[in-house]
């Protein structure tokens, strides 16, 4: 399909009529195919160019095996960390001229595999960030959708490059700042069941456990987002815990608002840490510590790593771990002041 003249659209057929080509030999052109005889290509241009023919971008995709598009999958768009992941992706894909297709499993595991092939199917590769499916699942699904980058999983697939954020080291950080303030009763508001790197964070809390006999650590169910922090207050104040690690920054700052609702001050009752440091953690009242992730890099990294997949068809040798950094703010402070 083409420009449309009237009310008819300029078409293949009419600039093939005017070069005196055949249909196929304006495909090619059009396509950039540079085994038609130059002299021949040239006439094709020139009657396009007569007519005023656009070739179809649908079209031209199709024929050239190629979208310039890409897909992700993320569990909960509303949740800002990966909305920054999402656009340090956009912007550094953007730069080479590729769109971003958006798709949001809604934190149900069994959407994610459906929703991951027919993205796949609509781009020339994929990025699928902390997917919540199963690891014998995600083995079975990752050389269906191939080229495929993991953000906060990994695969044995050798293809699939892999960036992670030490999520185990994080939390060991936060819960040794607390105890260096002297809370020896500390909560961990845990994330979503599936989540990947709540098991990281979890994992981290044993070894902290371990190192740390005298210290009385609770786990408490929780979530990702603001209102399971907001909804966790009477857990929280029931444990009697000082200190208290959120799974994230949205859930920090749901108990905090809801802390605050009760009365109960902070720091001065009760010590609280997010993690991810997204936009808004320095401007809560107090302001948050937390573990800062490097989340808008994760993004431009996976676009670097998909983008040598997709122009070479071979994984590049990478599999990253970020290391958070511990961002100290007024949310924490010493135990029974």
């Amino acid at each position: 399909m083409g420009r449309r003249t009237g009310t008819r659209r300029v078409g293949i057929a009419d600039v093939a009529l005017k070069a005196g080509v055949s249909h196929a030999t304006v495909s090619r052109v059009m396509n950039g195919n540079f085994t038609v005889d130059p002299a021949i290509a040239q006439r094709v241009r020139d009657a396009a160019a007569e007519l005023n023919y656009q070739p179809n971008p649908v079209g031209r995709s199709l024929a050239l095996g190629k979208t310039d598009t890409i897909g992700i999958v993320v569990p909960d768009l509303a949740n800002p960390t990966f909305q920054a992941i999402l656009r340090g992706l956009s912007m550094a894909a953007a730069q080479d001229g590729y769109r971003v297709l958006i798709a949001d499993s809604s934190e149900v595991s069994s959407e994610e595999a459906i929703l991951a092939g027919e993205a796949r199917r609509r781009c020339d590769g994929l990025v699928l960030c902390a997917p919540r499916m199963g690891d014998a699942e995600l083995e079975e699904l990752a050389p269906s959708l191939h080229p495929m980058v993991l953000i906060n999983r990994s695969t044995t697939e050798t293809r699939v490059p892999s960036l992670e954020v030490d999520y185990s080291q994080g939390v060991q950080e936060l819960a040794e700042h607390l105890v260096g303030l002297g809370h020896t009763s500390i909560a961990f508001l845990a994330g979503p069941a599936r989540s990947a790197s709540n098991r990281a964070r979890m994992a981290g809390l044993d070894k902290f456990r371990a190192a740390h006999p005298g210290v009385e650590l609770r786990m408490l169910e929780g979530g990702s987002s603001f209102e399971t922090g907001h909804e966790a207050v009477d857990e929280v104040l029931a444990s009697g815990a000082t200190g208290v690690l959120a799974f994230n920054d949205l859930v920090a700052m749901g108990l905090l608002s809801g802390l605050h609702e009760r009365g109960v001050r902070v720091p001065e009752d009760i010590s609280l840490t997010g993690f991810d440091d997204i936009p808004f953690a320095r401007y809560t009242t107090p302001p948050l510590t937390t573990a800062a992730v490097p989340i808008t890099e994760l993004g431009e990294r996976a676009w670097h790593s998909l983008r040598a997949l997709i122009r070479n068809a071979e994984a590049p040798d990478e599999e990253t771990t970020f290391q958070p950094r511990l961002e100290i703010r007024g949310s924490t402070g010493p135990a029974g002041t």
